[in-house]
């Protein structure tokens, strides 16, 4: 996933956050007398100067900057002298403020981006010890006073004097007549559509940095699992972050018979005990102790892990983690709605990364959800599944991948295969050019792209940072164990490099600076979704199948079958958090399980032939992400989109170049300019039947 910036300027296809950032005072808090008798006048009066063709852009102007000003940004003299300075009144003015506003932010976002990730280097990355003073660095936003600066310089106020604000309705109904200048504008305006206090952006940074920390060091040490015969099923050295690690290791565990299935029922029992917190919290990320989490017992190691540091407990006890989990997620819910009043027109955390952030209403969204996860297909595909594994369904067969095309290697194989390849993050680096051709980039290409991605050792499970500007470098974290990189981590780092190629093209590539990105961060995943079906391509290790193609959107269909869910409680789970706006973390985990498996009971049980399952609940993202789960299976549904047009070229290289020069317009736009079809589930839908259909003959 692309990692948030929490920066005030950055787009919000730049930063998956750039929602919570900027307010607006409402229009009723300027004094009415003379700023009314001031817009009078100056309209007739610059009318006059301009000419009549001005008026309605006069008329808007006036009307953005008065809900915003302030009595202490000046009463009516000073209101009047900056309109009469400030409004551009013939074209040639106007040209010149657009593209030097796009050129100096540029440099503003870029450098703050630059300064950003280098104050969270140490918390991100796999540096060693983090000390008290890198989580304030981590915490601190240097672009938080921003906002504060361009409304009390008035920068803002010359924009929006100038350059038009507009509704979600606008920019769907009226923004595929508009021109890529038309759009720039649009896309600058927003940028100052809210008035932040410094102190609230400073806030909500310090809160997601802690949650985002308390995520990336939540390990488990999977040789020190034991089960009730006092069995160690995993082998040393096997460390595994929670969510990402345990469900990609539950994932490659479907080929491997008895044992296989034993340490699936393990990793789920695991999960349970994170989602219910009845984990000791004495294991977690502490190699120093063994843990049976059917009986929950915990005693001290008899066996020592060499790659885990020895964090000894004073004392050996089961007692579980104090709802850490629900009590981290209540504090970015808490730091959220410190946005809310200075957001008159999408004042929830939920509207604000619906409307203005997806530019998706979430009506829209969560009917596509229930079209994938209620569809007709689910027993068909279910019973599919049972016949391959020769056994009922389990709730952990909801990441089941077993739809993937036959392989000549193993897990184990493949491990192998990755750690004499990529020792380090630097010999993933140098290949990156090779990998690029091969997914249909020409040489000079690939190796242009590949120059502009850094990649750096990540603490956590990884991430892809974009650059700020075209003459910086995207990151791409990936977790790189001692003795080299495991499949599962490459498997990763191929999504993270998707990230980083869209990153890279939609910044360089694009026509304007202002339009850079795409439309929203499930396009974005979408785009590495697809360079992580390569994987193995990637790796020469792909075999041939004549059901191939079949198998494969089986496996997508599952994938967004089981992501949807998860979508729809992250999404519950905050329509919940603003009703008891006062909820302790003790009931907000109950409330989170209870929303769990009313959805598991709704939409999965019917199928896997259990009740009341919570696993829906276990994904980190919840945790630290402020509802970005809902961007992934939108992302599968635009990713199997591409991959239709991909096809009929041959090359992904080809087609991610020529989509992402769309850059941030509205989806549906650049859904048609990609595919021919605006955002939906039906192609993934019909390809479905059709692979049944081809499956069973």
């Amino acid at each position: 996933m692309p990692i948030s910036e929490h920066l005030p300027l950055l787009l919000a296809a730049v930063t998956g956050l750039s929602i919570l950032l900027a307010p607006q005072i409402s229009a009723q808090q300027i004094p009415p007398d003379w700023m009314n008798k001031s817009r009078i006048s100056l309209e007739q009066e610059l009318t006059a100067l301009y000419g009549e063709a001005q008026r309605p852009r006069l008329q808007q102007g006036l009307k953005q900057i008065a809900e915003f000003w302030r009595p202490d940004d000046g009463l009516a003299e000073v209101f009047e002298e900056f309109v009469r300075k400030n409004f551009a009144g013939d074209q040639a003015t106007l040209d010149v403020m657009f593209h030097r506003y796009e050129y100096l932010l540029e440099q503003l976002n870029g450098h703050l981006t630059e300064i950003n990730r280098e104050f969270r280097q140490q918390s991100d990355l796999d540096l060693g010890k983090i000390y008290p003073f890198d989580e304030t660095f981590a915490g601190y936003a240097p672009g938080a006073h921003i906002t504060d600066d361009f409304f009390q310089n008035k920068l803002a106020f010359i924009i929006l004097l100038n350059f038009p604000l507009t509704t979600l309705h606008e920019r769907l109904t009226e923004g595929g007549g508009w021109s890529r200048r038309q759009w720039a504008e649009v896309r600058l305006a927003q940028q100052f559509a809210k008035r932040i206090p410094a102190e609230v952006n400073l806030s909500v940074s310090r809160i997601s940095s802690e949650a985002e920390q308390y995520i990336s060091q939540y390990n488990i040490y999977m040789h020190h699992l034991i089960n009730n015969n006092g069995v160690r099923l995993f082998p040393p050295k096997l460390r595994l972050l929670a969510h990402w690690n345990l469900r990609d290791e539950l994932k490659a565990n479907y080929n491997e018979g008895k044992t296989g299935f034993a340490k699936q029922i393990m990793i789920q029992q695991v999960m349970e005990r994170i989602v219910t917190q009845t984990i000791p919290e004495v294991v977690i990320n502490n190699p120093a102790v063994d843990w049976n989490p059917f009986s929950n017992e915990v005693t001290a190691a008899a066996v020592k892990d060499e790659d885990g540091p020895l964090n000894v407990p004073v004392k050996i006890t089961n007692a579980p983690e104090p709802d850490l989990r629900y009590a981290t997620l209540l504090k970015t819910f808490l730091a959220s709605t410190k946005i809310d009043p200075y957001s008159p027109t999408a004042p929830t955390l939920i509207a604000r990364r619906f409307d203005e952030n997806r530019e998706i209403p979430e009506e829209r969204v969560k009917a596509l959800l229930e079209s994938v996860v209620g569809s007709p297909l689910v027993p068909k595909i279910a019973s599919l599944i049972e016949a391959r594994l020769h056994r009922p369904l389990e709730p952990f067969d909801i990441w089941y991948n077993g739809f993937q095309p036959r392989r000549q290697y193993t897990e184990a194989q493949l491990d192998e295969i990755v750690r004499k390849k990529y020792p380090t993050a630097d010999a993933y680096k140098a290949d990156i050019p090779n990998m690029l051709m091969k997914l249909g980039f020409t040489k000079e290409r690939a190796e242009t792209i590949a120059g502009n991605i850094e990649v750096d050792p990540a603490r956590g499970s990884g991430h892809a940072m974009g650059a700020g500007m075209k003459s910086a470098h995207a990151h791409l974290r990936t977790r790189v164990e001692k003795n080299g990189m495991n499949y599962k981590g490459f498997n990763i780092a191929v999504h993270e490099m998707g990230h980083n190629v869209e990153q890279t093209l939609s910044m360089n590539d694009i026509d304007h600076y202002l339009l850079n990105g795409v439309p929203n961060t499930a396009f974005t995943e979408a785009i590495a979704f697809v360079f992580q079906a390569h994987d193995l391509d990637l790796l020469g290790c792909s075999a041939s199948d004549p059901r191939g193609e079949a198998l494969k959107t089986l496996n997508d269909f599952w994938a967004v079958y089981e992501i949807a869910g998860v979508a729809l409680v992250d999404m519950e789970v905050w329509h919940w958090m603003y009703g008891h706006p006062s909820a302790t973390p003790a009931q907000l985990k109950d409330a989170t399980l209870h929303i769990a498996k009313n959805i598991w009971n709704k939409y999965y049980a019917p199928v896997f032939k259990k009740n009341d399952v919570q696993l829906l609940a276990i994904y980190s993202h919840m945790i630290d992400s402020y509802m970005y789960l809902p961007d992934y299976p939108i992302g599968h549904l635009i990713a199997h989109q591409i991959e239709v047009q991909v096809k009929k070229s041959g090359s992904v290289g080809k087609e991610v170049e020529r989509m992402v020069k769309a850059g941030s317009i509205s989806p549906d736009l650049w859904m048609i300019h990609a595919t021919g079809s605006p955002v939906g589930s039906e192609a993934l839908l019909q390809a479905t039947e059709l692979a049944i259909k081809e499956y069973r003959e």
